[in-house]
């Protein structure tokens, strides 16, 4: 039954493992790699995309099931706005099948090309978290499959214990069959966006407060070169849907053709290539040069207007753009911080890693409020990812340092995402989820998957 045994990598190859594929094109091939994993003493772990920065769909030695396969959109209504899919439909496959007829998935990440089944089991977020929550606060009902066979349909009111938990519990209690969704509502194909410079990290945290209830979605740039008066200094882009009749075309600007990201720079170069010219820059003095243009050119204050797709997936414009980090591939740290304390654990972070010689590349911030899911990461604050070039030079000072903020996070009673996060260790996930949290889910584990059959390399390192 095994396709075939190789080598996985994350999305950003700083991490791999091998393991024995299984392509999942039926709820009965689920079962089957189920049924396979207890007589051949081996453990399953789910992967789509393969997307996740982390070790969440890797499981060296074991049975990767693959369930891009599993991509139908099973029903879409265009008067409800629900729709029912696969969990190996993409974000890609489900915007371009609703937006022309006036919907958008309420959350989204900042790449097309994650799967449903992904999205529900890191639970992720968007720009919009602060307003719509996480992408499990929209989901009607989900089935399915758990390692003893059995199948389940679970919504907030039915089996409501496992769909607080499945959500986000990163596919370590069962495998997604289907999801149902509510959509968001659109009177345009474009959005209203607000673009200004924040010029540190004080302003910068308070333009993501103060701005987040007048718009549908905020999120910041920073430029993590800057220190001293200037640390954490960026830009802010605060937008907002365009009301029913401010839009004069609506129906030509959601069109597909307007909303699709072009594959060519000026029509002529492939943007398939660019990552190849990124590749000098990728070191300190080339990141600090981009980071400084991008602030000086983020000076003036605007408003445009901008397609829902060129909006929300800016990882998308450059295809590939991760290999330009190189060999040693990539590292994202994401941290959750509670408004109290973020400004100060940020500008500790912030300068550790200038004075330690690893600056991160690239930092992304949001603004976040609480949800109900077992195991989730969202605080009443903002979060910052930041991405971090590893080489195996580098690789022990890295970990070493991303431990230490670790430290710092949780000092300042934060949390994590791990969709994100490769460092973080089992002590640290204790600290942050607390021991009654990490019994419960552990607990439902015992219940859905006796035999201990769902396991990744991600499981292990934060459950021991």
């Amino acid at each position: 039954m095994f396709n075939t045994f190789k080598r996985f990598e994350n999305f950003g190859h700083s991490l791999n493992a091998p393991g024995y594929r299984i392509l999942a094109r039926a709820t009965d091939d689920i079962r089957a790699a189920f049924d396979l994993a207890k007589k051949r003493g081996l453990t399953v772990a789910a992967r789509g995309a393969g997307r996740s920065y982390n070790d969440a769909s890797l499981n060296g030695g074991g049975i990767i099931l693959d369930l891009s396969a599993m991509n139908l959109i099973q029903s879409w209504n265009p008067a409800t706005g629900v729709v029912r899919a696969e969990p190996g439909v993409t974000l890609e496959q489900l915007w371009q099948k609703i937006e022309p007829d006036g919907w958008w998935p309420p959350v989204v990440s900042g790449t097309m090309k994650t799967t449903m089944g992904g999205c529900l089991s890191a639970n992720i977020h968007g720009k919009n978290n602060f307003k719509m929550g996480t992408f499990g606060e929209h989901v009607i009902e989900f089935s399915a499959i758990l390692p003893t066979g059995a199948e389940v349909t679970c919504s907030p009111k039915k089996n409501a214990d496992l769909f607080h938990a499945m959500i986000g519990g990163y596919g370590m209690l069962g495998i997604f069959t289907s999801v149902t969704l509510q959509m968001k509502r659109l009177h345009s194909g474009l959005l209203s966006v607000d673009a200004y410079p924040a010029p540190n990290l004080r302003r910068h945290l308070f333009a993501l407060q103060d701005g987040a209830p007048d718009h549908d979605y905020i999120v910041g740039w920073m430029d993590t070169f800057a220190g001293g008066s200037s640390l954490g200094r960026g830009q802010i882009h605060a937008a907002r849907h365009l009301r029913e009749g401010e839009d004069p075309k609506p129906q030509e600007t959601m069109k597909l053709t307007n909303q699709i990201l072009p594959p060519y720079i000026f029509g002529v170069f492939p943007k398939s290539l660019l990552h190849r010219f990124m590749k000098p820059f990728a070191n300190n003095i080339g990141w600090r040069m981009v980071n400084l243009a991008k602030y000086v050119a983020s000076l003036p204050k605007h408003t445009f207007r901008q397609s829902h797709a060129a909006f929300h997936f800016l990882l998308d414009y450059v295809p590939n753009w991760e290999l330009s980090y190189g060999r040693g591939g990539l590292i994202q740290y994401q941290s959750f911080l509670p408004k109290e304390t973020a400004e100060s654990a940020w500008a500790e972070m912030l300068s550790l890693s200038q004075k330690r010689g690893m600056p991160a590349f690239l930092g992304v911030t949001k603004r976040h409020r609480p949800d109900k899911f077992l195991l989730t990461h969202a605080v009443d604050g903002f979060s910052l990812a930041l991405d971090f070039k590893v080489t195996d030079a580098t690789r022990p000072q890295m970990r070493d340092m991303l431990q230490e903020f670790d430290r710092i996070v949780v000092a300042g009673g934060g949390r994590f995402y791990f969709a994100k996060n490769s460092e973080t260790t089992a002590e640290t996930a204790l600290a942050f989820y607390g021991e009654e949290t990490v019994k419960k889910f552990k607990r439902l584990k015992k219940r859905c998957d006796p035999n201990g059959l769902l396991e990744s390399d991600l499981y292990r390192r934060i459950f021991g």
